[in-house]
């Protein structure tokens, strides 16, 4: 890379990119955050996707960045909920957590500031992170650049918005029943939900959501997810679960031929009660016409768990119990009962269900998704009885890019019941804790982005890898363009 590069040539660079750039003396180490800080105050208010900034402590903290850390400079932003950063709010897009501040960095966090990132500040999420679009209450609605009149999706969409339209490279993320992958749909990005106990939860917790909920990061590129997952993927000691190593950095996977791969695609959700969508229709079969002209085999198949009608109830049940334990949490920092009423009306039925389910209804839960896990593992394993697939195809999200609005606590049921449909491709990967990955193949006649979504066996991240970028090398990734800033 040679040459001076100008404020918006450096937002272009990926985070590879930029990193390379610093090293080459292309640009200084400051260049990239001050171009994303003039990004974040040109575009951000209308977009609302960073609602905690944090801009001159972040140019102070440059100059001790080491030399040789790896992506010096690289300005990055952190999902306001979990990635805690020392001396910074921890909203979680609640009104109940005005005031609070975290005494530390997660292990996460900690891990890319010795990287050389330069976090710039925080991102919007809905309220406790259990809807998939993202409009708390406390912080107002974050907009879709593509269009400023629909949802970026949830509950990672402050930060799909942000790397949507280039204010960052990266942005941290997290995903408790699709809230990497459905903002990747939403916004046209690589959103790579990793294996359970891949990436540390630590110090904190141990795990999130009873197993649920993983992390990770949001990208424009493949290379991009590869290299932050190599980074974030050492693990803390006393985890509980250790998530299969990879036989190499999945860096080295970039490129890598992913060989002739058996993969199964579906298009109308098996369970039943899924109304098919046109767009996500539309997105698959255009893939799975792709990926038979790569050479690979591309059947219509499935694993018969995936149409388990009680699935939803008891991946429910999780969540309602995690976030009634989270209230409690809650209290404790503030020195006082969280009620109800101080809920938005979605999560006060959360919350209310999780406070009413005895001890016996939550093992009772984890039970039977821990069935649905072997169930749904078959598929994937070929032995006795059994073909074995390599991947599976299907939607990001089940239903068409929404509005904001769509999902609205004016009319709660209906509002739980279409993010629970959204989400019916997405949620069954966490209670399996297998990895997956949406990526950006399609677009609306009105130029929205439509994902698909690739699915592997536990622990192989390093397929989804190869195969991302294979597809991202052939089909390639458009992003933008964003009409109402051009």
């Amino acid at each position: 890379m040679d040459g001076v590069l100008s404020l918006d040539e450096v937002l272009s660079l990926d985070t590879v990119g930029q990193a390379e750039a610093v090293r080459n003396g292309v640009v200084s180490p400051r260049e990239p955050a001050e171009a994303a800080i003039a990004r974040i105050e040109a575009l951000d208010g209308e977009l609302n996707a960073v609602i905690h900034r944090r801009f001159d402590q972040a140019l102070a903290e440059i100059d001790d960045i080491p030399e040789d850390a790896p992506f010096r400079g690289v300005p990055i932003l952190l999902k306001d909920i979990g990635w805690e950063s020392a001396g910074d709010p921890c909203g979680s897009g609640s009104k109940i957590l005005d005031g609070v501040v975290a005494d530390h960095d997660s292990h996460g966090t900690a891990a890319l500031r010795r990287a050389g990132f330069v976090i710039l500040g925080r991102t919007n999420v809905p309220e406790l992170a259990t809807t998939i679009t993202t409009e708390p209450l406390a912080f107002g609605p974050t907009r879709n650049p593509y269009d400023l009149a629909y949802s970026v999706g949830g509950s990672s969409g402050g930060s799909a918005a942000a790397v949507a339209v280039g204010m960052v490279p990266v942005a941290t993320a997290s995903d408790g029943g699709g809230s990497i992958r459905i903002p990747a749909s939403m916004c046209g990005l690589v959103g790579l939900k990793p294996t359970r106990g891949r990436i540390s939860h630590g110090p904190s917790l141990a795990e999130s959501w009873g197993g649920l909920s993983t992390t990770g990061v949001l990208t424009r590129t493949v290379r991009d997810t590869a290299a932050l997952l190599d980074l974030l993927s050492e693990m803390m000691p006393g985890e509980p679960y250790a998530a299969p190593a990879w036989r190499r950095p999945l860096a080295e996977e970039v490129g890598a031929d992913p060989g002739r791969l058996r993969i199964g695609f579906v298009t109308v959700h098996p369970r039943g009660d899924v109304p098919e969508d046109a767009e996500a229709t539309a997105a698959v079969t255009r893939m799975a016409e792709s990926l038979d002209s790569l050479g690979h085999e591309v059947v219509p198949a499935h694993p018969e768990a995936l149409g388990d009608p009680e699935f939803a109830m008891y991946h429910g049940a999780l969540i309602s119990a995690n976030v009634a334990a989270e209230l409690e949490t809650v209290a404790a920092w503030r020195g006082r009962p969280v009620e109800l009423a101080e809920l938005e009306p979605h999560n006060r039925l959360v919350a209310d269900a999780g406070r009413s389910m005895s001890a016996t209804d939550y093992l009772a839960a984890l039970r039977l998704l821990n069935g649905y896990r072997r169930r749904m593992a078959r598929w994937w394993t070929a032995g006795p009885g059994t073909t074995g697939y390599d991947l599976l195809l299907t939607p990001t999200l089940a239903v068409a890019p929404f509005p904001l609005g769509w999902i609205s606590d004016d009319e709660v049921y209906l509002a739980l019941e279409r993010a629970g449909l959204g989400a019916a491709f997405t949620a069954p990967f966490n209670s399996t804790g297998q990895p997956a990955i949406s990526l950006p193949v399609h677009r609306t006649a009105e130029g929205l982005p439509v994902g698909v979504q690739f699915v592997a066996a536990a622990g192989r991240e390093d397929l989804l890898v190869r195969i991302a970028a294979q597809i991202e090398a052939t089909v390639s990734f458009k992003h933008g363009p964003f009409r109402h800033f051009e």
